[in-house]
């Protein structure tokens, strides 16, 4: 019958056998988990089978953990027969292998030591995987050379085999949870009282919504014209600059309620993001920027604008056509940039994205890509905002306001979102059916449409609709904002009927 230290091949070591491995130790804890299957069912959740190195172990191990899943005994008895056709139990010497793993307990007295070095030893011969892979890829000059998408595909590579062995880190017991909860609690109440996330830098959609919360996935949907990117910039900015007011206040890091944030426009270069940033803060028109329409007192403004906001912590990276796993990437490579400081995560917008290219399929590639983006959120700990399109049914009804299955492409992009919004703009319509504008000597009733017209326009004029209707939080409902269109700035607006919300 062979022995241990027959696994492994001839005399002289393969390429495969000078890996980091220890099949010794994958024997011993297989052993054990057969004796105590209550052993058994905790490994089984610290392990998957490819952390094995000898195949035959990682068979042995993907059935105790089917059997025990079963709630069926795990032993060399009850396994015998899932190995009677196994070649590879065959050349060990049989399913009687199964009860040599068993002929020493030494196992079971140091189990969670040999998982711990079992795992270990498989992320390093992951390390070397990809350190091999990368190695292969530059050397190999046949295809187009593209630096830097190898340089994404190693870290994507890495940041895999980083994040694996997580689920059972993101246990936590109830006294951590509530510690968490009592964090959070004494961080709303430190803010002035109803915001525990990261700030919108709009009162009263805080008061609503609590804040951006970690790990929240935040859709910002809107037709073109209604100012979603204006709305995403705002409290971007809005984030940023918080958190600097708060460092040259002097408050902890851990509690402000202002972010340091990454916005990645796809559609929008940075100069045009910065401008409208500018435009905003100076007060001046960001079409009069844009065209040089200033004066010298104007111009002395903004350059003092531009000095105050010199330490913003707002980082804009304008890439076009970036792909998911990019993303994730970029935005993985600046949280560490930040000593794992990032608070906010801006994405604009998300059709623009690109999926694996595995799919054929616009659904499919959309739902990839909204699944992506709340597991970036989760991973990196942060609120994702991602602005979406709303497909042309909206225009076809009389009442133009965005509802949830207008969401562009894909039922997951409701789904996997923690909160929807929509922006609303009724002034962009009435705008649009202005009537023709009287001259002398037209019909008294040309007047008296375009008045009528001008009463309903100025009744709306300059107001916008925050439409919140998902929120796992809280209540749906709406707020209405004010809105500046020459410098593109939404603000909190205080008047008659300014928000409503339905309990949940």
């Amino acid at each position: 019958m062979a022995t241990l230290a027959h696994i492994g091949g001839s005399s002289a070591p393969s390429p495969a056998a000078r890996l980091p491995q220890n099949v010794e130790a994958e024997a011993a804890l297989l052993g054990a988990m057969m004796i105590d299957n209550r052993l058994a069912d905790d490994i089984v959740e610290r392990l998957e089978p490819d952390h094995f190195f000898e195949p035959v172990h990682a068979r042995i191990f993907e059935r105790i953990r089917d059997v025990r899943r079963q709630n069926m005994l795990a032993n060399p008895v009850t396994l015998r027969p899932l190995f009677e056709d196994d070649a590879g139990m065959r050349e060990l010497g049989g399913p009687g292998y199964l009860a040599q793993l068993t002929g020493s307990g030494a196992g079971l007295l140091g189990a969670k030591q040999f998982a711990e070095q079992i795992y270990d030893l498989a992320q390093l011969r992951a390390l070397i995987t990809v350190g091999t892979t990368l190695v292969e890829n530059a050397l190999d000059t046949s295809q187009t050379i593209d630096p830097r998408k190898q340089i994404e595909q190693a870290e994507e590579a890495l940041f895999r085999v980083a994040a694996e062995g997580t689920t059972a880190n993101a246990v936590k017991s109830f006294a951590q949870a509530t510690t968490m909860a009592v964090q959070m609690a004494d961080r709303a109440l430190n803010s002035g009282g109803g915001l525990s996330g990261v700030t919108t830098g709009l009162d009263s959609v805080n008061s609503r919504i609590g804040g951006l919360h970690h790990s929240d996935l935040i859709i910002l949907a809107g037709r073109p014209g209604m100012g979603k990117t204006s709305l995403a910039t705002n409290i971007a900015f809005n984030a940023a600059r918080r958190f600097m007011d708060d460092q040259r206040a002097g408050v902890e890091k851990g509690k402000s309620v202002g972010a340091k944030v990454a916005f990645f426009s796809l559609e929008m270069s940075a100069d045009q993001l910065a401008t409208r940033v500018l435009a905003e803060q100076s007060g001046i028109s960001s079409e009069a920027l844009r065209m040089g329409k200033i004066s010298k007192a104007e111009f002395v403004k903004l350059a003092d604008a531009a000095a105050d906001l010199e330490s913003l912590p707002l980082y804009i990276d304008d890439t076009a056509g970036l792909s998911i796993s990019g993303l994730h990437t970029r935005v993985r490579r600046l949280h560490r940039r930040l000593d794992d400081q990032l608070g906010l995560v801006v994405v604009d917008y998300l059709q623009l994205l690109q999926g694996t290219g595995r799919s054929d399929n616009r659904v499919n590639e959309i739902s990839e890509i909204s699944r992506g983006l709340k597991t970036l959120a989760k991973d990196i700990g942060v609120p994702v905002i991602a602005l979406s399109q709303l497909s042309r049914a909206v225009e076809q009804r009389e009442d133009k306001r965005p509802q949830l299955s207008d969401l562009r492409e894909s039922g997951s992009i409701e789904q996997d979102a923690d909160m929807v919004w929509f922006v609303y703009r009724e002034d962009y319509y009435v705008a649009a059916k202005e009537p023709k504008r009287p001259r002398d000597g037209d019909d008294a009733r040309v007047f008296e449409d375009h008045a009528k017209w001008a009463v309903d326009m100025e009744r709306v004029y300059g107001l916008a609709e925050l439409i919140i209707a998902k929120q796992r939080h809280g209540a749906t409902g709406k707020v209405t904002l004010k809105f500046e269109p020459t410098i593109t700035r939404f603000s909190d607006y205080v008047g008659e009927g300014y928000g409503s919300f339905d309990n949940e």
